[in-house]
């Protein structure tokens, strides 16, 4: 493309087992930067650690137990609270820590791998809204701190994409609205983001990433957005195979 490729990827993108094909992709120089919300790094980091991830809200939460694993509260607020204390992003303060403590299931963490390669990861996190919000370590002051770090690299790496191409795998609301804030400054600064390529990739065409992904970014710039529906676990693979083939490799 020219311009960057950007992944933007929810949660349910790591718990359909899709990770090893974004990993794949950035081995590959197919990735630019990376960007999640809070839950997307709730579960990479769970992957890492145990090789797993996710608990079954309908059984735990009538019993009081939904969000309750320590491990995940305790260990993934130490990285971020440790990361905000050195100045650094959500994103680099848990690549950071899985590098440094070498989980079993690293290979399989997109914010491990991000680390290793040098590729931008940033985590958008609204507060509240994840499981280690509720554990007695979570710092609002490190929580704000990173995530507002987080956000100007991420309008950094987006105002590299004149002619580049940016992709929303399964996030509804949040990065659908960092997104579109992020090409606001872009603009703000002079940079027309010209050739712009979006693409939002759900199992269902919501608004909000119908609005600020597909349709907003590109009007009138030359750019083109698309609307792909159906199951990430299906056409994530598939759109990386298309990819990997176009480019001969």
């Amino acid at each position: 493309t020219g311009g960057g490729i950007i992944w933007g990827f929810g949660a349910h993108v790591i718990k359909t087992g899709v990770s090893p094909v974004l990993i794949d992709l950035a081995r590959r120089g197919f990735v630019s930067a990376l960007a999640t919300n809070g839950a997307g790094i709730i579960h990479d980091f769970e992957i890492a650690l145990g090789g797993s991830t996710s608990e079954d809200v309908d059984e735990t939460l009538g019993a009081g137990q939904f969000g309750m694993a320590d491990e995940t509260g305790r260990l993934l607020n130490r990285a971020i609270n440790d990361g905000a204390s050195q100045g650094l992003g959500i994103g680099q303060s848990v690549g950071k820590f899985l590098v440094e403590t070498e989980p079993p299931f690293g290979h399989l963490s997109l914010a491990a791998t991000a680390a290793q390669l040098g590729v931008p990861l940033t985590v958008h996190v609204a507060l509240g809204t994840d499981i280690i919000h509720m554990h007695p370590d979570a710092s609002g002051e490190a929580l704000g701190a990173g995530s507002l770090r987080d956000f100007r690299y991420f309008v950094s790496n987006v105002a590299r994409l004149n002619r580049g191409v940016y992709l929303n795998c399964g996030s509804a609301v949040v990065l659908p609205e960092v997104f579109l804030k992020a090409v606001a400054l872009a603009r703000n600064r002079g940079i027309p983001l010209t050739g712009l390529t979006t693409v939002n990739l759900d199992f269902a065409r919501l608004y909000r990433p119908q609005t600020n992904v597909v349709m907003r970014p590109v009007a009138g710039t030359g750019g083109h957005g698309y609307s792909l529906v159906g199951q990430h676990e299906i056409l994530i693979p598939l759109l990386a195979a298309a990819i990997i083939e176009a480019a001969g490799e």
